[in-house]
């Protein structure tokens, strides 16, 4: 292997991931993309056969993919140090921005001069979801049986499922499922699926709760950083009522238009319910288990697609958190532009949808698109 960094090399490991967390732009396979290009293309630290087996390995354990990406590489040629010091100036940027404009957010989000903007940028958001739900689908959904899965998910959640509960149902039954073949244990488990509910219960929010809600969210967050509006949604909006649906998606525009990882929302939302204290516990909570997943398991991740259950099992989480996310979809979608309908918004989703889908325009060109319109009154 060539040009393999020592620990005298660390400052250098530090500065890549630093800049790439600051011209981050694009969402995952944007960030990947550009880490290719830096660690294969130009530093020539890997081969490109390895850096995919790591583009497949964080694919196999919970949390944002481009993120464990840059701790996976750190950890290969730094050891402990690396691990955490790529991850950490790949994560920092985007989450000191986010804070910035939660900040901007709280003390102006309410005036006239903003709403307007926010108005044009939903609609692009919900394509961006949309969309998204679409490309991780047609990964996702391997055979009936899958799609079977996940259509059980959605309903169950329609029903008031808990979205966690949800997600780790989907994947047990899949591994029963696909791994025995038996059709009975398919039809009891979407019945179960579909008839179990969870009381929602409004609490009053303290740091303990917000820190383990997004803790919980960082260790089971399989399929997409947009799997994290399902969870917020579930929970944050409708079971505890921290947070209202209008701020959920003023939240995820903001994910959006940062550079870096989509995860860093958390900042923003965690500011929103409790201030600095929350953005920091909120920061802490999404990003940690990343750290311990690719610690834990990288050794052991060659493994887990050979064995019939845990691939079982893996896949069927998948297409779970697919069906999660097409739930959210249409929810955000009715707060947006079906309940009371806009045609406007309705059809700058649309548009919207069509240039990222057939055309791949970048989403922050799209949602900066949005707040124009909205400023300009046609939304």
């Amino acid at each position: 292997m060539e040009n393999r960094p020592d620990q005298k090399s660390l400052g250098t490991l530090t500065w890549l991931f630093l800049k790439l967390g600051i011209i981050g732009f694009g969402g995952p396979a944007a960030h990947i993309a550009m880490m290719e290009d830096e660690v294969v293309s130009r530093r020539g630290w890997m081969e490109r056969s390895q850096f995919l087996d790591l583009v497949g390995a964080t694919n196999l354990i919970p949390g944002p993919n481009s993120t464990e990406m840059a701790i996976h590489i750190g950890y290969i040629y730094g050891g402990l140090a690396g691990l955490i010091l790529a991850g950490v100036s790949f994560i920092v940027p985007a989450v000191l921005i986010t804070a910035f404009l939660a900040y901007l957010y709280q003390s102006f989000g309410s005036l006239p001069e903003i709403s307007p903007l926010l108005g044009g940028i939903k609609p692009v958001v919900v394509a961006i979801i949309a969309q998204a739900v679409w490309k991780l689908a047609e990964k996702a959904v391997k055979n009936r049986s899958l799609l079977l899965i996940g259509f059980g998910v959605g309903i169950a959640v329609l029903g008031g499922m808990n979205e966690l509960l949800a997600l780790l149902l989907g994947g047990g039954l899949g591994m029963i499922w696909l791994g025995s073949r038996s059709s009975s244990a398919l039809w009891l488990g979407l019945i179960t699926l579909s008839s179990t509910t969870i009381p929602h219960l409004v609490v009053p929010p303290n740091l303990v709760q917000l820190g383990l809600f997004f803790l919980k969210v960082g260790s089971v967050l399989f399929g997409s950083g947009y799997v994290l509006v399902a969870f917020l949604q579930g929970e944050l909006v409708d079971k505890y009522q921290w947070l209202s649906q209008s701020q959920l998606l003023d939240a995820i525009a903001i994910g959006q238009l940062t550079p870096g990882p989509v995860l860093s929302t958390a900042t923003f939302i965690g500011y929103l319910i409790l201030g600095i204290p929350g953005a920091i516990v909120a920061t802490i909570g999404i990003f940690l288990p990343s750290f311990f997943w690719v610690l834990l398991l990288n050794p052991l991740i060659p493994r887990l697609r050979q064995s019939k259950w845990a691939g079982a099992f893996l896949d069927a989480v998948n297409v779970s958190a697919v069906a999660l996310m097409g739930v959210v979809t249409y929810q955000l979608a009715q707060e947006t532009f079906l309940a009371p309908f806009n045609p406007l918004g309705a059809l700058l989703m649309l548009l919207s949808m069509l240039l990222l889908i057939r055309y791949r325009v970048n989403a922050a060109w799209l949602l900066l698109g949005g707040a124009v319109l909205g400023f300009l009154g046609k939304i």
